[in-house]
């Protein structure tokens, strides 16, 4: 599940045109035309209450012609003149979209299509979903694995498969399906009688228009003839209706913010058009953003009152240390010159004891004209006992990092008792959890931004270097908002026991465990990764001249455009898909589908895009990231970014280590322990299935777990009536193994039957066999998905809630992906929720007893340790013993073991 708001994009024109076409002719009492203005509003209110969005722009068309007149005289020649109550209503429209605060995008010499298609493919670039609001059938060729549209007026999302739905074609056929069809509206030639099923019915059979041109003669009837006899009008026709996705803008997609609305601007608008109900947004909104009247008249966010205090004195410290000591909660937070918590550099300490009031304490502010400031080691001293004392307690946001920052220093943070982001993160894993988006959403603060102070891009100053006029305020308010936002969070925690014992019982306490993971950190054999990398460049190489002899001649194989031109115009391979420019794909799935169809060099490239990956990714990287003081590679955990619960990292990101090539496996051989000490890996079995059959009480389910008997031999005979488990066959066993994942990710008998290989109706039939067999199963999902539309979340055995908001969408395709999600969350968070546990467990046992063990890794459900030979035998039984009872199932859990002197072998 993706926890991040997508990209809007607003066809501005579209919906101007579709609310006046749709909506009464409304006026005001001057008799200006109002109905297109409050149609739009309502739609783009509409938009925003639903996406919260971070990043949007409303594009509407510039007046005046664009390069499509010039390529094309006729170009929309046909259409008649703006109504004149329409014409009215533009200006005062986009004076609104402005009040709003919403990025307004008007572009001269190019279309809003145009504007739109370049701002989604940079979008795509940076990996941001962008989510394109139109009622225009030509957005459609925008359409990917990142571009979705949806129409405001019918709530309908249309990704490939809806496009596929609506048109009959793939998104990468749209503009040949376009250019066949032509448009009467904007006089685009086309195939005379050629109508939408006819132009799905050639793309389907020929794939693409030049496929389709050159086998014009096979095509029969009238149509045909007029086929044949207006095929050099089709070059123009897909020209005229392909979106220019390389539109000079500007403006950046990450420039393109929504700022706080200009309430007294949109009062006087919806008054001037007369519209009540717009109105009473306005009185709706003040109530919420609880802003000032101050505020509201300078269209600024309201602001809060506060004291923050610089110190650079021993008797306004002193004063600051009492309040410390008597505080009943302390809001700590530290400022430093890296986000490597490592190798970054303490720059300032920061304290809030009470709503208003916080101070910076800078200690190493080193540029120009800088004061002098109290000596480090002094004022650490001083605060060691209050930052060391479990019975003064203290919240941060994100307090890992500071624990681990003052760790470096030689002080142990205890009495942790809260953290703002974790709050936020068990209150609705889908929110953003940085303390600016959450200052927005619960204080209606805009936070100081830290390139206000430090600048960006290759200028910005590390924190050491920023004035203390600048940097003092900055830090004192992180400080300051981290206990308002502590008050105003923790409230819907608290309401909720179960949340609350998570909260305190597992995110808490994880937080300093994981804290010692990363600074324990894991032990990477460079030598080993550098052999590898040169056998990889081998590899490469001669991958690079067989692919060059494929060809014919030498070609740049990083380079698309010369890779299609082999394949496609050199080599005459059979065009797959297209890009939005009409451009033959050179895409991964592209290659696949060549490849699958015994095509030797697309295979040949895949196998050099494969091992450039590796060899670019860890090979060459892993022992970049080597830490000089420890010799240790130490990633960061993050547990508030995934939806469900589970940990995820970075840098390196250990969850996306591969394992099923030979190439990647090797790449974990490359991860040992220490001199002398060996290798533990512990990995929970089949965790997710054991989990289902725990929730769904399924006796068969439940019973072949108890028996310790292998879950798929054990399903392949209860779905194919195989009396004896040892005359289950090997494909029988794969097929039971494909329906048992299949149907915790929600898997639908199409996909299975992909999968295996095998007709969609035969999967039908082992889908219904397998819920014949265990109706417990087929019961659970039938419950889980009507709890889930009843309450828009469901939870883990724990009490995490894990939110779906499309369950009741009334978009089948988004509805279908979330009544999956529904199902396969309570599985993944349980399972994110016992390791959590079993991490805890292990943690105070390591803490209480000082075994000579380290935990070094966790990934997915898999902890990997090292610890001495001679401890091996009984470590190993310790952490499998542990890691069994850290949840109590109907259903057995079991860890494997495996030990190696790396992590390959030992997994």
């Amino acid at each position: 599940m993706n926890n991040q708001p997508p990209f809007i994009l607003v066809d501005g024109s579209s919906y101007l045109f579709r609310a006046y076409h749709a909506l009464p002719p409304l006026t005001n009492s001057r008799g200006e035309a109002t109905g297109a203005i409050v149609g739009v509003v309502n739609m783009l209110r509409k938009l925003i209450d639903e996406y919260q969005p971070e990043h949007m722009a409303v594009i509407f068309d510039a007046p005046g012609k664009t390069f499509r007149d010039d390529l094309y005289p006729a170009y929309k020649a046909n259409r008649p003149p703006l109504p004149d109550d329409l014409r009215e209503q533009i200006e005062p429209l986009l004076a609104i979209v402005k009040a709003l605060g919403l990025p307004l995008l008007v572009i001269e010499g190019v279309e809003a299509d145009d504007v739109i298609g370049t701002l989604a493919r940079q979008a795509t670039e940076q990996g941001m979903h962008t989510l394109v609001s139109t009622g225009d059938k030509d957005m459609a060729q925008l359409v990917n694995d990142q571009v979705t549209l949806i129409n405001t007026m019918t709530g309908v999302i249309a990704d490939r498969q809806g496009v596929m739905d609506k048109y009959a074609v793939w998104p990468e056929q749209v503009i040949d399906y376009l250019a066949l069809m032509g448009d009467s509206a904007d006089n685009i030639p086309g195939i005379p009688k050629c109508g939408p099923k006819t132009a799905a019915k050639w793309l389907a059979a020929y794939q693409t228009l030049d496929n389709l041109v050159e086998n014009a003669d096979q095509i029969k009837g009238k149509v045909g003839e007029y086929l044949r006899a207006n095929l050099e009008q089709l070059a123009l026709s897909r020209q005229l209706t392909t979106i220019d996705c390389a539109v000079s803008l500007p403006c950046q997609v990450e420039t393109l913010r929504p700022e706080p609305a200009n309430i007294p601007k949109l009062k006087t608008w919806y008054q001037r058009i007369e519209s009540r109900r717009l109105l009473d947004t306005l009185d709706t909104a003040s109530d919420t953003l609880a802003a000032t009247d101050d505020a509201a008249a300078t269209n600024e966010p309201a602001t809060l009152a506060v004291q923050y205090d610089i110190i650079l004195d021993t008797t306004t410290f002193a004063t600051w240390l009492e309040a410390l000591q008597n505080a009943e909660l302390i809001a700590i937070d530290t400022e430093t010159t890296s986000l490597d918590v490592q190798q970054a550099e303490l720059v300032g300490v920061s304290f809030a004891v009470e709503v208003g009031k916080a101070a910076y304490v800078p200690l190493l502010h080193r540029y120009p004209g800088a004061p002098d400031q109290l000596d480090k080691a002094w004022v650490l001293a001083q605060l060691k006992p209050i930052l060391e004392n479990p019975q003064l307690l203290k919240v941060g946001q994100n307090l890992k990092y500071d624990l681990g920052i003052l760790a470096n220093q030689g002080i142990e943070l205890q009495g942790i008792a809260y953290d703002t982001m974790l709050a936020s993160y068990v209150v609705n894993s889908l929110a953003r959890h940085d303390m600016d988006s959450l200052a927005k959403h619960y204080l209606q603060h805009t936070t100081i931004g830290f390139t206000e102070i430090a600048g960006k891009g290759a200028k910005q100053l590390t924190f050491d270097q920023i004035p203390l006029e600048q940097a003092g305020p900055y830090a004192a308010e992180d400080a300051d908002i981290t206990l308002r936002l502590h008050q105003a969070i923790w409230s819907k925690v608290a309401a909720n026991p179960r949340l609350e014992t998570l909260f305190r019982e597992l995110e808490i306490p994880l937080l300093s465990a994981i804290a010692r993971i990363e600074r324990t950190g894991v032990i990477i054999d460079s030598e080993l990764l550098q052999g590898q990398s040169a056998e990889l460049a081998k590899q490469l190489h001669q991958l690079e001249q067989q692919a060059h002899t494929l060809a014919g001649h030498v070609f740049n194989m990083n380079s698309p455009k010369q890779i299609g031109q082999i394949l496609f115009e050199e080599l005459k391979l059979p065009v797959v898909s297209k890009t939005p420019k009409g451009v033959a794909s050179t895409a991964e799935s592209v290659l696949h589908t060549l490849a699958a169809d015994g095509h030797a060099l697309p295979d040949v490239i895949l196998q050099h895009r494969g091992l450039a990956k590796l060899r670019s990714t860890y090979t060459e990287k892993l022992p970049l990231m080597i830490n000089p003081n420890t010799g240790r590679v130490h990633t960061s955990y993050h547990q508030a970014v995934t939806a469900t619960g589970r940990l995820s990292s970075s840098d390196p990101n250990l969850q996306n280590i591969p394992i099923r090539s030979a190439e990647g496996r090797r790449i974990r051989e490359a991860f040992i322990p220490q001199p002398g000490w060996r290798m533990i890996a512990a990995d929970y079995s089949q965790i997710e299935l054991r989990i289902m059959a725990h929730l769904s009480e399924d006796p068969g389910l439940c019973q072949a777990f108890a028996e310790g008997a292998d879950i798929h031999q054990a399903t392949a005979a209860e779905v194919f009536a195989v009396d004896n488990l040892a005359a289950v066959t090997r494909d029988q066993r794969r097929a039971a193994k494909a329906i048992n994942f299949g149907l915790i990710y929600g898997m639908s008998a199409f996909g299975l039957a992909k999968q295996l290989d095998i007709e969609r109706k035969a999967a039908q039939t082992y889908v219904e066999l397998y819920f014949s067999r265990y109706p417990g199963v087929k019961s659970f999902m039938d419950q889980t998905r009507t709890q889930a539309s009843e309450q828009g979340y469901v939870e883990t055995l724990y009490g995490r809630r894990l939110y779906v908001p499309d369950i009741t969408s009334r978009n089948q395709n988004r509805r279908a992906a979330a009544e999956r999600t529904a199902i396969n969350a309570p599985m993944q968070g349980t399972a994110a929720d016992i390791i959590k546990r079993a991490m805890l467990s292990l943690d105070v046992w390591q803490q209480s007893t000082q075994p000579a063990l380290h935990i070094l890794m966790q990934v997915h459900d898999e902890l990997v340790f090292e610890c001495t030979p001679e401890q091996l035998e009984s470590y190993s039984a310790e952490i499998k013993q542990r890691m069994e009872a850290a949840a109590a199932l109907r259903v057995p859990l079991v860890v494997d073991i495996g030990v190696g002197d790396n992590w390959q072998e030992a997994h």
